[in-house]
């Protein structure tokens, strides 16, 4: 079995202070493996990276949603009005209402709004929580199918053994199921066979695949937030699809089947968006036309700071 190798170092002061190991896989255009280093082939879980495959299986058995809202139920969002506006919508489309929610309450992820809502003497709720889009179009396809609503988290409910079929499908491997923290079920992949999925979903020219695709590309900001890194890469690659989970997973695809996936072995996010976008420069994508090369290179910034100013930073090694 392979292992992660050293993917990003912590600098301080030209001192080397750290190291995050991880595995990173990148995929040409016709889906074969470029190049890769760590352990691509070992089973993940790829925790919320999967939650665009997961939409796909959704769209399959039935789910129609306008765009905004598809993107949203890939999301993890940040809890800003109009994402939670966003899944209000989904729900209404059903006839349910927040009530309907199994996901766990809690604050949203992006700072900013967890402070306004500490201000404001709110706490947390199920709505906020940055997986209930996906919840919301889960009871959705539910409702549209006359499935149970009760147990919709169950691994054995229908809408989620169509989701394993469809994720099995598009990565090309079969999965175990663990409990992600939204009490979904979540599956196992490697990363080659996450990065393979993403691709087909970039190069889709119809179907579900590209109505997720699509929903992605129109509306990044709902996939992520208005604040994000994972949105400020997609604004800046036309044609770019991508998703990142917790414990630092990221999957990014381009319109010409390009593929990169990663896992930082220890979870800590500060790495992900420094190795994606090494990643991505190593492809030479921040040089091609159309793409905003410096937006590029600035998600992949992360300063070390010291006495209030920068004196180093997490950069990659690939």
């Amino acid at each position: 079995m392979s292992e992660p190798v050293v993917v990003a170092e912590l600098v301080r002061s030209e001192f080397v202070e750290g190291h995050h190991r991880g595995s990173v896989v990148a995929l040409g255009p016709d889906g074969a493996v470029d190049w890769m280093v760590g352990a691509v082939g070992e089973p993940i879980l790829a925790r919320s990276c999967l939650k665009p495959l997961q939409a796909v299986a959704m769209v399959r058995q039935g789910l129609d949603l306008p765009s905004d809202l598809l993107a949203l139920a890939c999301a993890s969002h940040s809890g800003e009005p109009f994402h939670l506006d966003g899944v209000r919508r989904i729900l209404a489309t059903a006839g349910l209402d927040e009530a309907a929610l199994q996901t766990p309450p809690d604050y949203p992820l992006d700072a900013e709004e967890r402070d306004a809502v500490l201000r404001a003497g709110g706490g947390p709720t199920s709505l906020q929580m940055n997986c209930s889009g996906k919840h919301a179009a889960m009871l959705a396809t539910c409702v549209h199918n006359g499935w149970g609503t009760d147990d919709y988290l169950s691994p054995d409910h229908p809408l989620q053994r169509a989701i394993r079929s469809t994720v099995e499908e598009l990565t090309g491997e079969p999965s175990e199921i663990a409990v992600d923290g939204c009490g979904a079920p979540v599956l196992s992949c490697s990363l080659t066979g996450l990065a393979t999925a993403f691709r087909r979903l970039a190069v889709a020219e119809d179907g579900p695949e590209h109505l997720v695709a699509d929903a992605i590309r129109q509306h990044p900001e709902l996939v992520s937030g208005t604040r994000r890194d994972d949105r400020a890469l997609l604004v800046a690659i036309p044609g770019a699809i991508g998703k990142l989970g917790a414990e630092a997973c990221y999957a990014v695809a381009l319109a010409d089947g390009r593929a990169f996936a990663l896992k930082i072995d220890d979870g800590t996010d500060r790495a992900r968006p420094v190795v994606m976008a090494a990643a991505l420069v190593r492809a030479g994508v921040d040089e091609e036309p159309g793409v905003d090369g410096e937006a590029v290179r600035r998600t992949g910034e992360a300063p070390l700071l010291g006495g209030g100013r920068q004196v180093g930073a997490v950069r990659a090694v690939l």
